[in-house]
């Protein structure tokens, strides 16, 4: 091993920052394998988190991997390493999401990298009530800015645009409560009490739900619609909700790897921007909804997920597993 390659000390440390990537449902559905002969490290998904009937195509698998290979790049630029990626690299294996090489970083690119490693343990999707105050421009402009790096677009919806997501976050909220299977499918992934099955390293614990809307305005998930949480509360959210959609051109796995690089770019830029953020995903579970969500008009071909944005509590951190679970040297 040459005296650049990367240590093991050094890969766990780079993995514990990736790991605190946004998931759907929180499944945390990644593996990373750090090959000591060639220093490279293997992103894979773990099929066995996957979530048939929500994401049958795994691509919100590959969203939440794609996240968590953005915060290893951050991470690795934040110790003076430089993230090589090749995304996709054995085209018979579907599960081998990329590999990673960490040479000595050099150039500024790396060091813009860097500056968003303090928001790696900031973000946290926060189901909290915002306030009415609007993002100015220039923010939601380098927000842009940050997807657009990432080979991604994100667009600011219109009024018309706006109206018709929010109606399809409603019809969604319909369909799921329709299907049994998806219903089962979220029960499995959240934590109402210490009497739940399933260990406390992942899913969405009950402290993470929020409160319960008066009148449903704001388009957030409700984890606990259907079954008591203790000490819940009710609020009033947001009369006008602020949103993004993020999206690309084309709808493959290695394009959907790209929209979770962008995804965890633009969260961070905005957790150092002062935005509370959260996850819109429910109506691009269903795909009769999902072709609906993209603005005729734009060059997004496909939306791969909404972010809610604006002024409010920032939420807490939801569990993760330990790095020694996701993490093995060969």
């Amino acid at each position: 091993m040459s005296d650049t390659a990367p240590t093991r000390t050094l890969v766990t440390s780079l993995v514990e920052d990736a790991v605190t990537a946004p998931s759907m449902h929180n499944a945390q559905p990644w593996r990373f394998v750090h090959r000591t002969d060639t220093g490279t490290v293997e992103l894979c998904g773990d099929p066995a988190r996957a979530l048939p009937h929500e994401d049958p195509d795994h691509r919100a698998l590959h969203l939440g991997c794609g996240a968590a290979l953005f915060g290893l790049r951050v991470a690795a630029a934040h110790r003076g390493r430089h993230a090589a990626v090749r995304l996709l690299p054995d085209p018979g294996d579907p599960w081998h999401l990329a590999d990673v090489r960490l040479p000595p970083a050099v150039g500024t690119y790396d060091d813009e990298l860097a500056v968003l490693h303090p928001a790696l343990r900031e973000r946290h999707t926060s189901r909290f009530p915002f306030t009415d105050e609007r993002v100015p421009a220039e923010i939601l402009d380098g927000l842009r800015s940050a997807a657009f790096l990432e080979d991604c677009r994100l667009v600011v919806p219109g009024a018309w645009h706006a109206d018709t997501v929010l109606d399809l976050v409603h019809d969604s909220e319909r369909l799921e409560s329709a299907d049994a299977s998806v219903r089962e499918e979220i029960d499995a992934w959240i934590r109402t009490g210490a009497a739940d099955e399933g260990p406390g390293t992942e899913g969405i614990p009950s402290y993470a739900f929020g409160p319960r809307q008066y009148d449903v305005t704001a388009p957030v998930r409700d984890f606990a619609s259907h079954r008591p949480v203790p000490g819940r509360v009710s609020a009033r959210f947001e009369r006008s909700p602020q949103f993004v959609l993020l999206g690309t051109v084309g709808d493959t796995p290695a394009e959907w790897l790209k929209a979770g690089q962008a995804l965890q770019r633009v969260l961070l830029r905005a957790t150092l921007d002062g935005l509370s953020t959260s996850l819109i995903s429910q109506p691009l579970e269903w795909p009769e909804l999902r072709s609906v969500a993209r603005d005729p008009g734009s060059t997004t071909g496909y939306v791969h997920m909404v972010v809610r944005l604006g002024y409010g509590p920032r939420g807490r951190a939801t569990p993760r597993r330990p790095v020694a679970e996701v993490l093995t040297f060969v």
